[in-house]
């Protein structure tokens, strides 16, 4: 039953501890039907699907007013009315639920199949009289919900659960409920990282157990979870974390994308494992033309190109072809594109993940026949640092953002989901101070004060503890902001907004709002120091003091194109902090 689901929503919504947010989880699943598993998991990440499908339930607020006040009898300007004092739909919905009309009193429990079907049926509603259809199907819902299943099913319905479970913490809740414990989370968390579904994984679990898990492989169709790099800001430094010698590949500044090819089918991934197929038609048609596979899964970066000279655009470009439904035609013949493979995940039906970087970058140079659209990243081979420099300098000359540092040892497997120095983001930027941006994650907000008053004066961000799995704060934004920006931010931040502090923010500063951490921003600012008020890397450098961006300012990008855990990560904004020190130590030594 559905209400049964309600009451550890509420308890999982009413902690601040990770801990009992995962036991709670743990309960939920043990008590959940098999068939139910995979439904239950979508429903509790506020999906319906994975990601990589592309099935949203589309419910715009205005229809969740408007069921709302269809079921309770009340006019739909009182509904928006009490929405604008609580901010929260659902807990409108649960208040106008005990003023439902006396011809709608609850008639039949609510299922979990029922919801996520009915669900389903919305999601997939189109054309003309949709809207109609989806707001008839949710009054459906309202009409047999309680008050507190009501405020989950609008929560649910408009995109804002609330809840703040990350998926991390829903592979811990399946480890201990379904591979005898935590020690299992190893063998999960691979199972997600190569299927990116979990209510896939869920439901394996629940019919074979950890043995079901163990044995999972690859499946085209089904986006791999990128690997990702580390930064560092010295070539000597880098060699010597790599063994000696290394591949250089150009880091191109486009779009990440994974290409899934079989004989009759292109299908492209975005790094947040979107399908942007439709949005890049000639992507998807030129991989087809330079490869003729079985099967096959490769990566690469789409780059925008000036349609008169070929030459490279920076990201600002290729991001107006992101999103978009219309004039695709268009914007295809106003900014062309070229693609620069690195890596093969998958070929002719072999996982090629657990091969070293070089057989992979070996067997990517025999499948990929370059055309004028598709080449394999530009690559060298180096074992000194001023080798690795000067290769530097001739990617920025070529208009790259810098190189990414690759290793060559027989370790160097492709480590899906996972950040570490295998790869090494090297950019020329983190060669003197906080002249490299940072992306951060906005972790709550405070009120505007004078002419900012109704909106955000600041928002206090963070960098992500990938070790921890928690958001640290590193600064409290409030320059670089446009007057658009000022009135947009409180409602693309609502979503995310929560209660309390979340349980993955590590913060000694109190927000006015607070968000699960979900929304990313491109910061600079003047240098990084010691802060006896922010927790990135706290205790490291200095007992009871972290780092802290000083001066920070919006750069204007919002990075749409990453998930919260994509953020740089406070050992990044550690290093980035003791190159400063080295460069300061140059200067003194020269004087």
């Amino acid at each position: 039953m559905y209400s049964k689901i309600v009451e550890i929503y509420e308890q999982i919504e009413a902690t601040t501890k990770r801990l009992e947010m995962t036991d709670l989880l743990v309960r939920l699943i043990k008590e959940t039907p098999k068939e139910d598993i995979d439904r239950i998991v979508y429903l509790t990440a506020g999906i319906l699907y994975p990601d990589f499908m592309g099935i949203e339930l589309g419910v715009a607020e205005k229809l969740g007013i408007k069921a709302i006040a269809e079921v309770s009898g009340k006019p739909d300007h009182l509904v928006e009315e009490d929405y604008k004092r609580t901010g929260d739909l659902g807990i409108t919905a649960e208040k106008f639920s005990s003023g439902k009309r006396q011809a709608t009193l609850i008639t039949e429990a609510l299922t979990v199949k029922k919801i996520y079907e009915t669900f389903d049926r919305i999601s997939r509603a189109t054309g003309p009289g949709s809207i109609d259809q989806k707001v008839r199907l949710l009054c459906g819902l309202l009409t047999n919900a309680s008050g507190k299943e009501s405020k989950y099913v609008i929560r649910t319905a408009v995109g804002q659960l609330r809840l703040g479970v990350a998926d991390m913490t829903i592979l811990d809740a399946l480890a201990v409920a379904y591979g005898g414990g935590k020690e299992a989370r190893e063998a999960f968390e691979r199972a997600y990282n190569l299927s990116s579904d979990l209510g896939y994984v869920a439901k394996a679990a629940a019919l074979g157990g950890l043995r079901e898990i163990e044995k999972f492989e690859i499946a085209v169709g089904r986006p791999i979870r990128p690997m990702l790099a580390e930064r560092l800001s010295d070539a000597k430094e880098i060699l010597e974390k790599l063994g000696g010698t290394a591949a250089l590949e150009y880091k191109y500044d486009g779009l990440r994308i994974q290409a899934h090819i079989t004989a009759n089918k292109t299908t492209l991934f975005s790094r947040r494992l979107e399908n942007i197929t439709s949005q890049f038609p000639d992507a998807a048609r030129y991989m087809s033309d330079s490869l003729r596979v079985k099967n096959a899964i490769l990566e690469g970066e789409c780059v925008a190109v000036d349609p008169n000279t070929d030459e490279m655009l920076p990201f600002q470009a290729i991001s107006q072809r992101r999103g978009r439904k219309h004039d695709i035609q268009e914007k295809t013949e106003e900014v062309p594109i070229s693609l620069f493979m690195f890596d093969l995940l998958f070929l002719n039906s072999m996982d090629y993940t657990n091969h070293p970087y070089p057989e992979r970058r070996q067997a990517l140079a025999k499948v990929v026949r370059e055309t004028e659209r598709v080449k394999i990243s530009r690559q060298t081979v180096v074992d000194n640092y001023e080798e690795l420099d000067k290769y530097m300098a001739q990617a920025i000359s070529d208009g790259c953002e810098g190189i990414m540092v690759k290793s060559l040892g027989a370790d160097s497997v492709y480590k899906a989901g996972a950040r570490g120095f295998h790869w090494i983001k090297y950019k020329r930027e983190y060669k003197s101070e906080m002249t490299d941006t940072a992306d951060l994650v906005a972790v709550g907000a405070f009120a505007g004060r004078g002419k900012r008053a109704g909106s955000f004066g600041a928002l206090l961000l963070s960098s992500y503890n990938d070790k921890d799995d928690v958001f640290e704060t590193v600064c409290k934004c409030g320059s670089g902001f446009t007057d658009d920006d000022l009135k947009k931010l409180p409602e693309a931040l609502e979503p995310h907004r929560v209660s309390h502090k979340h349980a993955r923010v590590k913060s000694k500063m109190i927000a006015d709002v607070w968000f699960a951490p979900s929304f990313v921003l491109e910061v600079i600012g003047a240098e990084i120091t010691l802060s006896p008020i922010h927790t990135c890397q706290e205790n490291v450098i200095r007992q009871r003091s972290g780092l802290a961006i000083r001066f920070p300012r919006f750069t204007g990008n919002y990075r749409t194109d990453k998930a919260p855990e994509d953020a740089n990560t406070s050992l990044e904004i550690l290093e980035m902090y003791k190159a400063q020190l080295k460069k300061i130590d140059t200067q003194a030594q020269n004087v």
